[in-house]
């Protein structure tokens, strides 16, 4: 097999759901220029400016959805999928946190966020999922985080900075174990699904606001600094292709070996 046949998206119809955020946009324009057209989603307007602001208008059609509305999202997905047909790949980079300490989280909260990430994320897997079993192919990605395999240290979160909050790590160590069901479920129907664990990819204005915060997560790295969206990129690529054909059910930690000590 030739590299073009093997990492090329040419003739594949991809739908990212949170693909207007700081890591979304950068594997959107990478799958883009593997040949893909992109059914790019976002809350508000989000997907809408980055297409606009990217020139991407004929490769990538901008949507505006939230996930935590579970009936809107299967209703409007009904409708791409009679218009665009069933997509080869699916990759769900949303996410939702509250930013509270454990003892001010309170329960109402917790399910809040975890209704969006995780009940979302099911029924949404679920129904494109099921396309894709019809057809005998297809590759989901879902996006987990290190928090989702390790706890974070609280030690190197000075204040004004908590450590990262409990509903969001167990939400996200929960889509580990969907990327595993899933991968069972549909494995004999030609359906593969994983999911990305990132490590510390900070936002560019918390890399400006707290560059000593940024010293540290880079040294909790064997790496020794923080990721770049490039970087994460690729690996969405890799897991979309026929390069990972044989690749289901894992869990791929992005994070500068974050997780191996």
């Amino acid at each position: 097999m030739n590299f073009e046949r093997l990492f090329g998206l040419s003739g594949r119809d991809i739908w990212f759901f949170g693909g207007a955020g700081y890591l979304g946009t950068k594997a959107v324009s990478l799958a883009v220029s593997a040949g893909a057209t992109v059914l790019c989603v976002d809350r508000e307007d989000k997907a809408q400016r980055f297409v606009a602001e990217n020139e991407l208008e004929k490769s990538v059609t901008p949507l505006t959805l939230d996930v935590g509305n579970i009936a809107a999202v299967e209703e409007e997905v009904t409708r791409q999928l009679q218009v665009r047909g069933t997509p080869s790949g699916l990759v769900l980079m949303t996410y939702s946190s509250s930013g509270k300490p454990l003892a001010d989280l309170s329960p109402a909260e917790f399910d809040d966020i975890n209704h969006a990430g995780l009940t979302g994320t099911f029924s949404l897997a679920r129904k494109i999922g099921s396309a894709m079993a019809q057809e005998g192919r297809g590759s989901i990605v879902l996006f987990s985080s290190m928090y989702g395999t390790v706890a974070p240290d609280p030690r190197i979160y000075d204040s004004p900075l908590s450590p990262n909050p409990i509903e969001y790590g167990m939400g996200k160590a929960a889509l580990q174990q969907m990327a595993r069901y899933l991968a069972v479920h549909w494995g004999s129907g030609g359906v593969r699904c994983n999911s990305i664990a990132p490590g510390p990819f900070p936002f560019p204005s918390q890399q400006q606001e707290h560059p000593s915060f940024m010293k540290k997560l880079g040294e909790k790295t064997p790496l020794g600094r923080i990721g770049q969206p490039e970087e994460m990129a690729g690996a969405v690529l890799f897991l979309l292709s026929d390069a990972s054909s044989y690749v289901t059910g894992h869990n791929l930690a992005v994070d500068g070996g974050w997780t191996a000590w």
